[in-house]
């Protein structure tokens, strides 16, 4: 059975794309801690990143790395964090969270509500700085 990600990848379920290639897919989550937060995912369908194969692995850290320098150029922040979860969808995944402190990335905090225009601006700004 397809997961939200996969549906997502495919077009079936909207989002907001920051990047694609053939392997990855970059979205906004649609439940940010920040404005920015995004989330990668490979295209393979797999539960858990640590059951992905070394080199696909090490490819979408690769990717990710691309996507966090653009979080970080688009939006004023310390660092971009990156965690990884995985409970919620059973699809491997990485959370980018532009963040000035730990507290940041807490994901107790309640979630920040964005507009749909909100969330395409950001979408854009992210992609026009991906270098």
């Amino acid at each position: 059975m397809s997961t939200i990600f996969t549906k997502i990848i495919a077009g079936e379920i909207p989002s907001y794309k920051i990047a694609e290639n053939d392997k990855f897919f970059a979205f906004l989550d649609i439940n940010p801690l920040q404005k920015g937060h995004v989330l990668v995912v490979p295209k393979q369908e797999t539960d858990y990143l640590f059951d992905l194969e070394d080199d696909l692995l090490s490819d979408l850290i690769l990717f990710s790395k691309k996507i966090a320098k653009a979080i970080q150029i688009s939006f004023d922040c310390n660092r971009v964090g990156m965690t990884v979860i995985g409970l919620e969808v059973p699809h491997a995944h990485i959370h980018l969270i532009p963040i000035n402190g730990e507290k940041d990335m807490n994901f107790s905090n309640p979630k920040i509500k964005l507009t749909p225009k909100e969330f395409e601006e950001i979408a854009t700004l992210i992609s026009s700085n991906l270098i």
